[in-house]
């Protein structure tokens, strides 16, 4: 798919922009979440601007171009354009499939990248969704994203986005198969769901994401029982002042998803 088909961001702001030294003075509030060091290499910052202000094709484009340095830019930017503005599920899942073998092949050369796990195990989360959880824990794929997600803690033990998402993966197993099936085959755990969630809200207080997920987290392991106290994190998550377009598309979905 051309990336010159990509649809643009949809909410442009000048706030996005970081030019020059604003990308390195930014960088820690920017990266909170995914710990992703600043690169050396102007190329890859490049492609990490271009990310930040929503220009996702751009930042694919300059991420691959830029070789090594510059992958995590272009994945990142790209798993984000796929989760929340390509409307073609088809489309949708092979950008998610050339994530992953993007990440894999990066896995291998440098091994100790946290994020080439994190966002494989992202990839294969998003893609596993979008085929339905039940087919992709029939194919094996549950075991590969906690793997993933395990070997990016283990790297980077204050990556929130990867505390998210183990949030996530506990219970949605749990919400499929149940808690029985769940333990006693993924190792799947509710109490495990809900640390890594306030895990990665400590990690990043200011994540709207953290508080959607952990919303949908709830409802699924405890139904109407916990519909306020997720009711209350949509509430936060709106409310969350965003640094870039990626957390700008999150908060916006929470507002959809509260209306």
């Amino acid at each position: 798919m051309s990336k010159k088909t990509w649809k643009k961001f949809p909410h442009p702001d000048k706030h996005f922009g970081y030019a020059g030294a604003a990308l390195k003075k930014h960088w820690e509030r920017l990266h909170r979440g995914d710990c992703e060091p600043f690169p050396a290499d102007e190329a890859a910052q490049e492609a990490w601007r271009a990310y930040h202000a929503g220009d996702f094709a751009k930042a694919v484009e300059l991420g691959l171009a830029a070789g090594p340095s510059g992958i995590n830019a272009a994945n990142k930017a790209a798993m984000i354009y796929a989760n929340y503005l390509e409307d073609d599920d088809g489309a949708k899942l092979r950008i998610f499939e050339e994530i992953a073998e993007r990440c894999v092949a990066l896995q291998e050369a440098e091994p100790k990248n946290a994020n080439a796990w994190y966002i494989h195990a992202y990839a294969l989360g998003r893609y596993s969704q979008g085929i339905s959880v039940a087919k992709a824990l029939a194919q094996g794929l549950g075991g590969k994203i906690k793997d993933s997600l395990d070997q990016a803690l283990k790297l980077q033990p204050k990556h929130a986005d990867a505390h998210i998402a183990l949030g996530t993966w506990h219970a949605e197993i749990i919400d499929k198969v149940g808690s029985l099936v769940g333990g006693l085959t993924y190792g799947a755990k509710k109490e495990a769901s809900d640390k890594h969630f306030r895990a990665a809200l400590e990690l990043n207080p200011d994540s709207a994401i953290a508080r959607t997920e952990y919303a949908n987290g709830l409802v699924m392991l405890f139904g109407r029982s916990r519909i306020k106290d997720a009711e209350k994190l949509y509430e936060e998550a709106v409310a969350c002042t965003p640094a870039d377009a990626m957390e700008k598309l999150d908060i916006e979905a929470a507002r959809a998803e509260m209306e």
